[in-house]
């Protein structure tokens, strides 16, 4: 996990360096989150084109294994589903890849095209039983047949980031000035959940942002490209 304030004192750093402005905590929490998720779902497309190249055998330079790696951190093990009604599951709200579908912890329930259980429904062989369950996914819903299969259906997914929040209260000086301080102990208080090694492309692609928001294009273009030097790094 990387600290929530480290990353906006590293950034204020920056952007406050030439008096260029300031970021207030709800402008930088804004733009937090929208860097974090930039980052997680950029795993997915990265990952897919190193499969494509094939895995490097190297115990610490394999991306493969270090793309799956910061995945990891947000992977959830056999969550139990609520029953919706009926045959009907519902899927959990933090959901952002649906992973594998279970039913008493050992079978797998194969994922089958609403078209496809017709054909699978017509033959004795392939019909969905308790050995063989199949679902359909609706939304944040799934389908589960046999109908008859209990409710002992569970899921593995990847879920979502969960969102960052700076928290602060207002601090007043004897001059009645006030300014926001760090409160870490806030209950609503949220960290980054990405893997430590993106710090830095988090400060990155957060300043990036603050250049647009307040009109620097120099700020920009640094951030810019101390990102793509990372990037271009770790792809060659």
């Amino acid at each position: 996990m990387i600290s929530a304030d480290t990353v906006y004192q590293r950034v204020l750093a920056v952007v406050n360096k030439e008096n260029r402005g300031y970021i207030t905590p709800q402008e930088y929490n804004l733009l937090a989150n929208q860097a974090q998720g930039e980052i997680f779902e950029q795993y997915f497309y990265d990952l897919n084109q190193y499969n494509r190249r094939g895995e490097i055998n190297n115990e610490y330079a394999n991306p493969v294994k270090n793309i799956k790696e910061k995945i990891d951190i947000f992977k959830v093990e056999d969550q139990a589903l609520t029953v919706s009604t009926g045959n009907k599951y519902t899927l959990p709200e933090n959901l952002y890849r649906l992973g594998t579908l279970t039913y008493n912890t050992y079978t797998e329930i194969e994922n089958v095209q609403k078209n496809e259980l017709i054909y699978i429904n017509n033959s004795p062989l392939t019909k969905p039983s308790a050995s063989y369950p199949v679902f359909i996914r609706k939304g944040n819903e799934v389908e589960v047949y046999p109908s008859t299969v209990d409710s002992n259906i569970a899921v593995s997914f990847i879920r979502k980031p969960v969102a960052v929040n700076w928290t602060y209260y207002d601090f007043i000086d004897d001059a009645g000035n006030g300014a926001p301080l760090y409160n870490p102990d806030a209950t609503d208080h949220q960290s980054f959940e990405l893997h430590s090694s993106e710090e830095g492309t988090l400060v990155n692609k957060i300043l990036a942002y603050v250049g647009i928001t307040i009109k620097q294009a120099d700020v920009v273009q640094v951030a810019e490209a101390k990102d793509n030097k990372k990037i271009t790094q770790e792809k060659s």
